[in-house]
Formats: C-alpha cells, structure tokens, sequence
C-alpha cells in the first residue's frame, strides 16, 4: 500500500491482510522496532537519508516474503529501488484522499518529522505534488479512502482486487 501519510495505510492494510488471512507489516513500525526509536528520532539523528537507507532495507526483505500485506510510509516511492521492489513484487494499492482530509487526520499526530514546522496543508499540498505521480506510476489499483469507513474501503479494495484476479 502506497500513498500520503495519514491517508489510512495501516488501518486499511491490517484490515485486508485480516480479511485475506495474510501477514501485515508497516514499514515504519518495522524501522521503529529494530532501532529501538520513534522515527521522529531516526530523522533528528540519521537525517531524512538514515531514514531513508533504513526503510529501502525494509522494503525490499519484506516485498520477498509472500503473503504479506505491506503498507509503507508516505515517501517509500521516492527511491526508485523501492518502486522497484514494490512494483515488481506484488500489486501496488494507492490509497488517495482529500487534502482536507489528511491535513484533519495528521494534525492530530506529532510523529510525522515531514510536517514539523510547516504550515500541514501546504506541506501536504508539495508532498502529494511530488509524490502523487510516483504513487500514481506503480500502483495497480486507486481507491479513495477519505469518505467511507475502513471497512467499507476493504470491501471496495477486495473487489477491485478480485476484478483483476490478483486473487483466487
């Protein structure tokens, strides 16, 4: 799963790998438990980079495995070695929603190091600018998950999914 932070990625994720009977990981609470620190850390003393080289780590170990269901953090798709990973490995699911929405729900959480010190809606606004074509060029499936309940989200997800028999 590919999209903007707070756009609901591990609610979404761990509810589909649930119904799916798979594995879910996030990529960022991978990070966090192996360095034994919040990413907030990660990016105070690695900077951005040390955040990045980490995550790319995770992505391509976690990609190999089957069965998973992988949401990953908002900037995954700025290496082209996790597009890579991502694309190649499985079916890419963009979750997409509102600027409005995400400036709702991420104002509400101070983990998030790419929106310290900003303005939330016009950092976000840049961010889906530069992001928004990386997640729109490798994911196989959209869907909007701004409107509707989690769950109703998953019932649209599995049958987007099964549609393109990406599933048996």
């Amino acid at each position: 799963m590919v999209g903007m932070m707070a756009v609901g990625k591990t609610t979404i994720g761990r509810l589909l790998a649930e119904q799916l009977n798979y594995a879910f990981f996030d990529s960022d609470e991978v990070i966090k438990e192996r360095c034994g620190a919040d990413i907030p850390w990660i990016f105070d003393v690695e900077g951005e980079e040390g955040f990045r080289d980490r995550e790319q780590q995770v992505i391509d170990e976690l990609t190999q495995k089957p069965g998973v269901v992988l949401a990953t953090g908002g900037g995954a798709v700025v290496r082209a070695a996790n597009r890579r990973a991502l694309s190649s490995r499985g079916r890419v699911v963009y979750l997409y929603a509102s600027i409005a929405v995400l400036v709702a729900r991420a104002s509400s959480n101070n983990q998030r190091p790419m929106l310290a010190s900003h303005d939330i809606g016009s950092r976000l606004t840049e961010l889906l600018t530069e992001r928004g074509p990386l997640y729109s060029e490798i994911s196989d499936i959209r869907i909007e998950s701004g409107s509707a309940s989690a769950q109703s989200t998953v019932q649209r997800l599995l049958e987007a999914l099964h549609q393109r028999r990406h599933f048996a």
